[in-house]
């Protein structure tokens, strides 16, 4: 008997030791495939920094969540380019040094692509053709950009209005007035305190259509060149570029592109 019972352990013992052995070369297995749990490996995620006052390009809902046409577009260029983001709400005048401090890996917000940005930043292809306009009161005078000249005008700091602004009236004028961004100049442009606001031609026509009570107009001027937005990464980041560009080309090719276009701009 006592020997029968010795047996028992033993096969006992056995069986412990194979079906450890088994669970083990599964995990194991597991891991090198990148998976704990048998599903495909996980994608790296990228922090995309966005200053969420620009609608119709990105904002935030009252629960604060992001949504706008940069938004869906990030997410649409991350699903087809096989990486994750993580959208972190970051003031526009910050932006770029969080770029270079390594705080952010993907900055995209309405940002122009220009030739002094690129010496300092990648850019990805464009992906949003646009323009400045003019945003004035409906029984303003101003009907072209050189009427602006001799009046207060509004703009976002370090933005393309602030530039052409600028050079328009002149570097140290006291007729350009900045703000932290550019809904604060056109509410400032309803209270009287500015007499027109230039700005990118999305979020000023945004604006005045969603504000038909404040009696606001917008005035189109044909000198105004065409912009084209760009996601950004740091100098160098040749990898992010081409995974952020690749993702791009095929939401164009299958038509995602055009469905958050009409989706923001109904066109």
């Amino acid at each position: 008997m006592k020997n029968i019972k010795i047996l028992m352990y033993a096969i006992t013992a056995l069986l412990a030791i194979a079906i450890v052995g088994c669970s083990g070369s599964k995990t194991q297995m597991a891991v090198e495939n990148g998976s704990s749990n048998g599903a495909s490996p996980s994608l790296k995620e990228y922090v995309v920094a966005t200053d969420a006052s620009y609608a119709p390009f990105e904002s935030l809902t009252e629960k604060n969540e992001f949504v706008g046409f940069d938004i869906d577009i990030v997410k649409a260029i991350a699903d087809k380019g096989g990486f994750k983001v993580r959208l972190v709400n970051t003031p526009w005048e910050g932006m770029f040094a969080t770029l270079t401090n390594g705080d952010r890996d993907i900055l995209i917000s309405a940002i122009t692509i220009t030739e002094e940005r690129s010496k300092e930043m990648d850019f990805s292809e464009p992906y949003f053709e646009a323009k400045q306009s003019i945003a004035a009161g409906k029984d303003s005078p101003v009907i072209k950009f050189e009427d602006l000249k001799g009046k207060k005008v509004g703009v976002h700091t370090g933005t393309t209005g602030d530039i052409v602004v600028t050079d328009l009236l002149g570097k140290d004028s006291k007729d350009v007035i900045r703000f932290e961004n550019t809904p604060l100049a056109l509410k400032e442009l309803e209270n009287g305190g500015v007499e027109a606001v230039v700005a990118d031609n999305g979020v000023v026509n945004n604006y005045v259509n969603n504000n038909s009570d404040k009696g606001l107009m917008t005035v189109e001027d044909e000198s105004f060149d065409k912009e084209f937005y760009g996601l950004v990464v740091k100098k160098g980041n040749k990898e992010l570029v081409d995974m952020i560009n690749e993702g791009l080309k095929k939401i164009k090719a299958d038509g995602t592109y055009d469905e958050i276009y009409k989706k923001h701009f109904g066109e």
